[in-house]
């Protein structure tokens, strides 16, 4: 007999709700070729806006282009959807459920993050993560905070959002490895390697729900956990 947790689970990251999101041929056609060209296109951006200087006055203009670009191409590329879980006896909109994945999975990277702090031969890795902390080590903590923020809500908006409905088979395994590509283009191995299990658990959560409302909430969660909890961990 499944535990109450592991029917929270299934419900949030497998059972898949009935949904009714149909796109004409020509629809998917578009769709799929605005989603390639702005995933090169983002690519670009988040690759230059994270080899700027930590400090820079130009990181934050940066990232709000970044940030615009994933949703400009969200909404170009055709209708988007919130999405629904099961719940008790209904269906309802995913709220408290992903914040919840969120704050987990932030929970599980912070756990990594002590183990390589804590061993001499995972150095090359702590390099890594220190060089996203410094980010938020020398910028403004407030305006970080509406930055990761809204480019957590934009990263969703296109590849759970626009990317995924591009996708008619394995969509969740290709926009992972979509988001993993477009992180890649950072250089940094650590946040490549964040890209792919954050994006297997937003994907998850877009397939069972049918919408992108879990999955912001969830990276958003994460991210803003993350924010806050590194700089404690290294510094």
């Amino acid at each position: 007999m499944p535990t109450a947790v592991q029917t929270w689970l299934r419900r949030a990251l497998w059972e898949q709700v009935p949904r009714d999101h149909r796109q004409e041929p020509r629809e998917l056609r578009r769709r799929q070729l605005v989603v390639v060209g702005f995933v090169v296109l983002g690519g670009v951006a988040l690759g230059l806006s994270l080899r700027l200087e930590p400090g820079s006055s130009w990181f934050y203009p940066a990232t709000i282009l970044l940030a615009s670009i994933w949703t400009v191409g969200a909404f170009v590329s055709g209708p988007l959807h919130l999405g629904r879980i099961a719940f008790r006896d209904r269906h309802a909109r995913p709220i408290v459920t992903p914040l919840l994945l969120g704050f987990g999975l932030a929970a599980v990277f912070v756990a990594g993050a002590l183990l390589v702090r804590s061993i001499s031969w995972l150095s090359f890795l702590e390099d890594q993560v220190v060089k996203v902390v410094d980010y938020a080590d020398q910028g403004s903590l407030p305006i970080l905070v509406v930055i990761t923020a809204i480019n957590g809500i934009a990263e969703e908006l296109f590849f759970r959002g626009a990317a995924y409905a591009a996708i008619t088979r394995g969509p969740v395994l290709w926009t992972t490895l979509l988001y993993f590509v477009a992180t890649l283009a950072t250089g940094n191995v650590m946040l490549a390697f964040a890209a792919v299990l954050l994006g297997a658990v937003v994907g998850l959560e877009r397939r069972a729900s049918g919408g992108i409302l879990g999955p912001i909430l969830t990276h958003c969660a994460w991210s803003l956990t993350m924010l806050v909890a590194l700089p404690l961990v290294f510094f």
